[in-house]
């Protein structure tokens, strides 16, 4: 049986070349002799483990693209291309995501028709799958990616049957992930972009993908994205109480800001996910001065919060937020004389505060970088990508740069651009990407290192429950409960169990029981 499976034409040939008849052959021949067709089973392992590497390997060598660079004095050529490089990441993460299915769609038509959708083949096909998905270090975050950019654009103009299939074969990968911790993670990440900043194609869709989650998962995988969702809802109900309120209180001001607000709860929603990369920009973005219009605003909104909410404190994320500018330039000669240019341009909050600090400035004057730092108190990282975005992007030079180069340093001068010119009224003036869409090494390890520190802390609220509930229980069987609770999360390492157990000890929440004939534990109360 073993010769006839492994010969040159034998079952590798026949799934290569779809050759089903024949499959089920060996299949029924198999099972004459062997019940459990423990020859096939391990073959077919082999094979799509096999196949599976093939998959990761090529997905391997598609993340490793490296960005080109453009001459810095190239004037109206000068650009950058981390953008296109995340693109071309983006769709190769989606792409091995894609691969991985078209081979599961692949070996479920071999089970149904040459295996006769044999349960113990099955069984042998999730772990082969599991296997190997696993073993690809990015397959957490590709799975989030497949979602995020189904979510915003793949399921546009599909019927409910069809967002039905692409949602399934989501949750179908999902099964598959042992880390699912890792895949929360960016999941939540990825749909904190897409609400706050209104890409998503569809609020049920969302919601209905959270729900499969739930019921594959658990009520405490969708807790927060849950509470996200009704942060929304409840945002769009005080935004418009809000302008209920000032249209009450008569302001007779036709250039008043109109204020689109989002109130998010701060356990809620992953900060990462906001483009915080460390505590020190965090803190840096809280003081971003604003200008005096703004300032009102949010004064106005502030006073109006505080009313409904007492004792709440709000936070002022810009890094998150859009506006929209009506702007004038120049009087230009043409056909029926001269004409007043104006555009209306969306820009990020950041960029609206950069280029307001440009309304009152004297024609032909400029400030350095320096200067606009110092009356932003924007964060360095993210000033350089918003000056890049109105003064270096060609199509949306807003400001003018002296010297042109790609690269924004802090002798940079920057001034009103008289001569903008543009074919269309409504500009989006798109940020500069801080980087890959897909986490580079360096951001791969930072989230590493946030969700290893989460980890932390789920294991030692499942030895605490443990340990209350048992009172006293050996080390061996201490670690294996604390592997079985957390095993629909992560599956944590032993020697991380151990240090925790280590720290719980030293924190006193367990002691060692020193007469025990193998090392034991009992619970402190």
């Amino acid at each position: 049986m073993n010769d006839l499976i492994e010969m040159d034409s034998g079952v590798k040939h026949m799934v290569d070349n779809e050759r089903l008849s024949d499959l089920g052959l060996i299949f029924d021949l198999n099972a004459r002799v062997d019940s459990k067709k423990t020859d096939l089973t391990k073959a077919v392992q082999r094979i799509v483990v096999a196949m599976g590497t093939a998959v990761n390997n090529a997905g391997a060598a598609a993340s490793q693209t490296q960005p080109a660079t453009a001459p810095e004095t190239d004037g109206d050529k000068a650009k950058t291309t981390v953008a296109g490089v995340a693109n071309l990441l983006t769709v190769a993460a989606i792409k091995w995501v894609e691969d991985v299915l078209e081979l599961k769609d692949k070996f479920d038509n071999v089970w149904s028709t040459s295996f006769r959708s044999d349960q113990a083949l099955q069984t042998a096909l999730t772990r082969s799958f599991a296997e190997f998905i696993n073993a690809f270090a990015r397959s957490s975050e590709n799975i989030s990616l497949f979602i995020d950019d189904n979510m915003k654009k793949g399921i546009k103009g599909k019927t409910e049957y069809e967002i039905d299939v692409v949602l399934e074969k989501a949750i179908t990968l999902l099964r598959y992930i042992q880390d699912k911790d890792m895949f929360d993670r960016y999941y939540k990440r990825h749909l904190t972009k897409r609400l706050l900043m209104g890409k998503s194609l569809s609020t049920d869709v969302e919601k209905q993908m959270v729900s499969r989650m739930k019921i594959e998962l658990g009520n405490n995988f969708t807790l927060k994205m849950e509470s996200m969702f009704k942060d929304m809802t409840l945002s769009e109900e005080l935004t418009a109480g809000y302008k209920e309120h000032v249209t009450k209180r008569g302001d007779p001001d036709p250039r008043r800001v109109d204020l689109d607000i989002k109130v998010l709860t701060s356990m809620t929603w992953p900060l990462e996910g906001m483009g915080a990369s460390s505590e020190s920009d965090e803190d840096a973005r809280m003081k971003t001065i604003y200008p005096p219009a703004i300032e009102r605003l949010k004064m106005g909104f502030e006073k109006y919060y505080s009313e409904k909410h007492s004792g709440r404190k709000l936070t002022w994320l810009a890094n998150m937020g859009t506006a929209d500018i009506r702007a004038t330039f120049p009087k230009v000669p043409s056909k029926n004389g001269t004409i007043v240019r104006k555009h209306e341009l969306n820009v990020s909050t950041y960029g609206m505060i950069v280029l307001l600090l440009f309304n009152d400035l004297p024609s032909g004057e400029s400030l350095n970088f320096e200067d606009v730092q110092s009356r932003t108190n924007i964060p360095t990282n993210e000033l350089i990508r918003t000056l890049q975005s109105v003064a270096v992007s060609p199509k949306t030079r807003i400001l003018v740069k002296e010297p042109m180069s790609k690269d924004v340093k802090p002798t940079d001068r920057f001034s009103f651009n008289e001569s903008f010119e543009s074919k269309f009224a409504k500009i989006k003036v798109l940020s500069i990407t801080s980087g890959n869409k897909v986490e580079g090494d360096r951001e791969r390890k930072e989230t590493e290192k946030k969700n290893n520190e989460s980890r932390n802390h789920n294991i030692e609220a499942a030895v605490v429950r443990i340990m209350k509930q048992r009172k006293e229980l050996s080390h061996q069987q201490l670690v294996s409960e604390t592997l079985t609770q957390l095993a629909s999360q992560f599956k944590p390492d032993v020697v991380m169990i151990k240090k925790r157990i280590e720290s719980l000890i030293e924190r006193e929440y367990l002691e060692r029981i020193e007469d025990s004939p193998v090392p034991a534990y009992r619970y402190l109360a």
